[in-house]
């Protein structure tokens, strides 16, 4: 049995970047010959990044990249939020943003078949990286944008991200991008807003109403009539789709002007917006310790 030296694991370390501990298993196992423990770990790191691949990732960051009328903005999860902060990771979030907008793939699929340097796939780079850190990671979405107009960006730390599409002074782009970070609107204009979103917020004040008319008729108060319930679900309907509409939200920096207004008084347009938010509609797991403790003491009192 060939003796494993400190300098080998740090040679083999240095070669494969996985960590030292496994480093030092591969080499015995290879019993010392270099090759054989790098492709060891090779296949560990792989069988590693299988078996993450089944965790939940619902943090992660947000990374855009714009060339002019190019641009992309590219949503890519982790497990933790410490990973989100790791300098590789954010590497390859934004390697990944820039390979969207210069190769414009047509899916996830797609992205990760695109050549990443030094002879490896977006999806081999990010496999390595799981294998490396033992933790899942995944792309998960992503807006190309292509224009003869113009694109701003803005991200808020790392979680929120917003591209816009615009005509104008490149501070209004600025500060529309920055704008919907703030408010979330949906839609550009109200006429955009999904149907789906507008029928659920037709429920939901119909339902309201119902209460309301349950507790007058119970305090013997008069019940509105059908065509005043009407006016009344419309005008939730009207007040809603003015919250979540691009031109209709008040300015953030100026509550006294809408969007809309801002940016006739700057000579400017907006026609288009994509914004992502980490883990935004992903389930995360609840870790449950109390239980956790009380499954294993019964499974060990059952060995």
């Amino acid at each position: 049995m060939a003796a494993i030296t400190a300098a080998m694991v740090g040679e083999l370390r240095a070669k494969t970047d996985a960590p030292m501990m496994e480093c030092k298993k591969a080499l015995t196992e290879a019993d010392g010959n270099m090759d054989k423990a790098e492709e060891i770990l090779r296949v560990k790191l792989g069988g590693k990044a299988s078996k993450a691949a089944s965790r939940i990732t619902a943090e992660g960051v947000v990374a855009a990249y714009i060339n002019g009328g190019v641009g992309a903005l590219l949503e890519v999860n982790s497990e933790t939020d410490f990973v989100a902060k790791n300098d590789e990771f954010l590497a390859m979030a934004n390697l990944a943003a820039k390979l969207v907008a210069e190769h414009n793939p047509a899916d996830l699929a797609a992205l990760g078949a695109l050549a990443a340097g030094d002879g490896k796939t977006l999806e081999e780079v990010r496999a390595a990286l799981v294998g490396k850190i033992g933790e899942n990671m995944t792309f998960r979405r992503f807006q190309r944008f292509e224009t003869g107009a113009k694109l701003a960006s803005y991200l808020h730390g790392a979680r929120i991200g917003v591209m816009v599409e615009f005509e104008g002074e490149e501070q209004v782009g600025k500060d529309v991008a920055m704008h919907i970070a703030a408010m979330k609107p949906v839609a550009l204009s109200s006429e955009q807003v999904p149907a789906e979103l507008i029928e659920k917020e037709r429920s939901v004040a119909a339902a309201k109403a119902k209460e309301d008319a349950d507790k007058a008729a119970a305090e013997g108060k008069p019940v509105q009539s059908p065509e005043i319930l009407a006016k009344r679900l419309e005008g939730s309907v009207q007040k809603y789709l003015k919250e979540v509409s691009l031109l209709n939200q008040a300015f953030v920096k100026n509550d006294k002007q809408s969007i809309e207004q801002m940016l006739k008084a700057n000579n400017a347009s907006v026609k288009s917006f994509t914004m992502y938010v980490v883990g935004e509609g992903i389930e995360k797991k609840v870790d449950d310790f109390a239980a956790e403790v009380a499954a294993q003491m019964a499974a060990s009192k059952q060995a």
